[in-house]
Formats: structure tokens, sequence, C-alpha cells
């Protein structure tokens, strides 16, 4: 695995899981919040966003987190393996409201300069209707692709035994 790509809902625990792989595998994490949102939350045009993500997915090696379903097409052709983490709604809009008063009105470290933490009802919104829109895509999407590696998990659980399966099998190499 040297090109991955982490999907899911806002809340899921993308960042962490990119963080966390990063460190056991020695790879780069691209936070793709970084790259899309300029100072106040303001989102860069769609052929600057194209360029950004094309140029990510050329590197050698990556972890690239995000959802940006937009673009998930030039990451999925491009990844190895695609882990999406399809938790329930309500577990991500709880992990969003506790970032929120964790981090409120400060700059998270996977997020854009100039772009704090704030409370966003669209948001939230988008969170709890996930799994019928973006979510849905996403999948259908994952259904279609051939010979790359779809990891699917679905609890905390299963996040932590993924973590372990990697930890276990980068020690007997």
């Amino acid at each position: 695995m040297n090109k991955i790509c982490i999907v899911g809902c806002g809340g899921s625990g993308k960042s962490t899981l990119a963080q966390k792989l990063g460190e056991l595998m020695s790879l780069p994490v691209y936070y793709l919040d970084v790259y899309f949102w300029k100072a106040g939350w303001v989102e860069r045009n769609r052929e600057e966003w194209n360029s950004i993500v094309c140029g990510l997915v050329k590197k050698d090696k990556w972890i690239i987190e995000g959802n940006f379903e937009r673009t998930q097409d030039i990451r999925f052709a491009e990844a190895d393996t695609i882990i999406f983490l399809d938790l329930p709604s309500y577990k991500c809009l709880i992990n969003a409201l506790k970032r929120l008063l964790i981090y409120r009105k400060k700059k998270r470290a996977d997020m854009a300069d100039g772009c704090n933490e704030s409370f966003d009802f669209s948001f939230y919104k988008w969170i709890w209707r996930f799994k019928k829109t973006d979510g849905k895509n996403t999948m259908e999407r994952l259904e279609r692709l051939k010979k790359k590696e779809i990891v699917i998990l679905k609890s905390y659980k299963e996040i932590e035994e993924y973590l372990l399966k990697i930890r276990n099998s980068r020690y007997k190499n």
C-alpha cells in the first residue's frame, strides 16, 4: 500500500486515521481541507482544485484524506487502497460537535489557515444526511472499482482492529 485514499462523512475520523496510518507506514498525509479552502472558508475554483488534486495523486506515495465527492474519481483512479469510514450518522454528528467544543475559534492541523472551527448548521445537516446522499454515491463508486483494495469500516472497533492489523503486518516485514 503506497497510495491510500480515505473517505467518509465529516466527523467519522478520517483525519485521525490518516495521521495514525501515516505514522505506522511512513507515508506522507495530505488533508484535502488544507488545499480546498482559502482563508475565511472561501472555496477554490474548480480548475484550481482539480489541478491541486491531480498534482497530489501523481506523487509516488501518499495518504489523501477527505471526502470531496467531485474529485473522488481522480483519487480513486490513482489509489491502490481506498478506505471508506461508513459510521452511523449520529456518531459522526457527535464527533463533529465535540470537535467544535475543543477547537472553537481555533485552527485544526488538518484545516487550512484562516479556517477556524465554528458552528455551521449546513455542515451538521450534511453530516446527518450523508448516508443517503454522498455516502450512497461513494458506495456506488466503490462497487464499480476493480483491482483496488477496498476497506469499509463501520465502527470505531473496526478502525482500531484495522490499525492493529497494519501495525502487526509492518512488524512482520
